[in-house]
């Protein structure tokens, strides 16, 4: 081979060599540049974008996170809407008087409220693209090959706290806010928009230099008159404090639900005249009313010192406004008695009171362990009872001194009363019988002892009739050849009255009875 050849060759071979190395370097950039391009739509996929779309004067569509920046009673904004909110972050941007020159154009603006980032609009034609980008803050120092690990951190640390259902805050050392979350954002923007108004700050929070500290505050809607509750837990550090919310409306409406119901239960046991002592489960006073005060003649700072259920009734004891026991130490067992068939709902009894007035108390068991004590006044209901069971007595007794036999039956024939004649006569004891006894179980007994007659029959018949009810008599005549007058009256609310008598006083009330008065002249 000459000289010359192999200058060719070695011309060609390095020729090869850099067309080789320069395919390794054009891969390694290109795959450089794919780990590049992953990387950032893998960032774009952990923090979307804030970006609305305007076609003319409506809004056509946003992100997720474009949403949080408008208020819930917007149902489809429009233009000059959407500028009047973002003007409120960015005081240097008019976007509602200057949208025709931002044809082609990008613009950014810092904001304020301690939201730092950049508001680019662009036009297109009839289309307007609003994209706001929020600065990241300066990483810490971190060893080397940890950006992705740094990364993924902070952006799970940033949607955790963009996506809390509840408001977070931070407040510089004069209550300022300086950094808020989505939650808190959506908030202000109701509040702001409902009032008209603008106000530095939603929750009135001070930094404190104790520890963590939790408060409820209330967040006034003034156009619909309404109060938002929270709990704010503040928590400070050496740059102001943290601030953490959590929605407890359910919780104070339901607070006020019960207080509403107990003071409505206090208003309705202060009209009762029956007295009411609900002990608790540990056995103290935790309910009464202005009617045991009355009937117990205990005062009222006594009761209200939430008294135990034996001193209670210890009290009772000293002013006689319970039956005496006979010793102590007999009362102690039968309180001890007292309060175990209250707590299974078997305590009722009756107090007569050496005043002479008589109570009905009663024991009953309540939710959690309590027991409730009901002490009525029942003096006048048994003096009522005694009084009408004494008249009775002596009417009764009146009637068994007759000689006359006198049997009452009610409207639907049962055997009301009898007197002592009515039981000799007939050898029968109404009031010894286990069943009713009925007209038909009585006049079967008066025909077993007289001659048959179809009288008992009319009588069965009268007592059940409604129509044409008159006095009237009858004769019957024993087995013993004795003959008796019956007399059958009508008496109030269709009850009937049979007397049997015998002698001639009975015949002629009878023989009155029956025949008509003469027509006078």
């Amino acid at each position: 081979m000459s000289y010359s050849e192999f200058l060719d060759w070695l011309m060609i071979l390095g020729a090869c060599l850099l067309a080789a190395s320069a395919t390794v370097v054009f891969w390694a950039k290109l795959q450089t540049k794919g780990r590049r391009t992953n990387r950032s739509a893998h960032r774009s996929d952990e923090a979307p974008p804030t970006v609305w779309l305007f076609d003319g004067d409506t809004l056509v569509d946003a992100s997720k996170n474009a949403w949080a920046w408008l208020p819930d009673k917007l149902d489809s904004p429009r233009w000059s809407d959407f500028s009047k909110i973002i003007s409120e972050d960015f005081p240097k941007v008019s976007i509602g008087s200057a949208k025709e020159s931002y044809d082609g154009k990008v613009l950014e603006s810092p904001t304020q409220n301690g939201m730092r980032g950049r508001l680019s609009v662009e036009v297109f034609d009839s289309i307007t693209r609003v994209e706001f980008v929020q600065d990241r803050q300066v990483p810490p120092p971190h060893e080397p090959g940890t950006d992705d690990g740094y990364s993924a951190e902070l952006a799970n640390l940033s949607a955790a706290v963009n996506m809390a259902p509840n408001p977070i805050w931070r407040i510089d050392p004069d209550g300022q806010v300086v950094w808020r979350n989505a939650a808190y954002l959506r908030l202000e923007k109701n509040l702001h928009h409902a009032s008209g108004q603008k106000s530095t700050t939603v929750f009135p929070v001070q930094p404190v230099d104790q520890n963590t500290r939790t408060r409820r505050v209330p967040v006034v809607q003034e156009e619909l008159e309404k109060k938002l509750w929270f709990d704010v837990t503040v928590v400070p550090d050496n740059h102001g404090a943290l601030c953490y919310s959590t929605d407890v409306n359910a919780l104070v409406e339901g607070e006020n639900a019960q207080r509403n119901f107990v003071q409505t239960l206090a208003k309705t046991f202060a009209q009762l005249s029956i007295g009411l002592a609900i002990f608790d489960r540990n056995r103290q006073l935790a309910l009464f009313n202005p009617a045991l005060i009355d009937l117990t003649s205990l005062p009222a700072e006594f009761l209200s010192a939430r008294p135990n259920l034996l001193t209670f009734f210890d009290r009772l004891r000293d002013r006689r406004m319970m039956p005496e026991p006979k010793d102590y130490q007999s009362w102690r067992q039968k309180m001890a008695e007292l309060v175990q068939a209250a707590s299974d709902g078997r305590y009722q009894e009756t107090w007569s009171l050496p005043s002479g007035s008589v109570y009905s108390v009663t024991g009953r068991p309540h939710p959690d362990g309590a027991i409730a004590f009901l002490i009525e006044d029942i003096t006048a209901e048994i003096t009522l009872t005694r009084r009408f069971r004494s008249e009775l007595e002596l009417g009764q007794s009146v009637l068994d001194k007759l000689n006359e036999a006198i049997v009452v039956f009610s409207p639907q024939g049962s055997l009301t009363f009898s007197n002592r004649a009515y039981r000799q006569l007939w050898s029968v004891d109404p009031e010894q019988s286990f069943a009713q006894v009925t007209v038909l179980d009585a006049t079967k007994t008066w025909r077993d002892k007289c001659d048959p007659n179809p009288v008992f029959g009319e009588i069965r018949e009268f007592t059940t009739n409604r129509d044409q009810r008159t006095d009237w008599g009858a004769t019957i005549t024993l087995t013993n050849r004795m003959k008796l007058d019956v007399l059958v009256s009508p008496l109030q609310n269709g009850s009937t009255m049979v007397s049997f008598a015998t002698g001639s006083d009975t015949n002629n009330t009878i023989k009155t009875i029956s025949e008509p008065e003469p027509a006078k002249t």
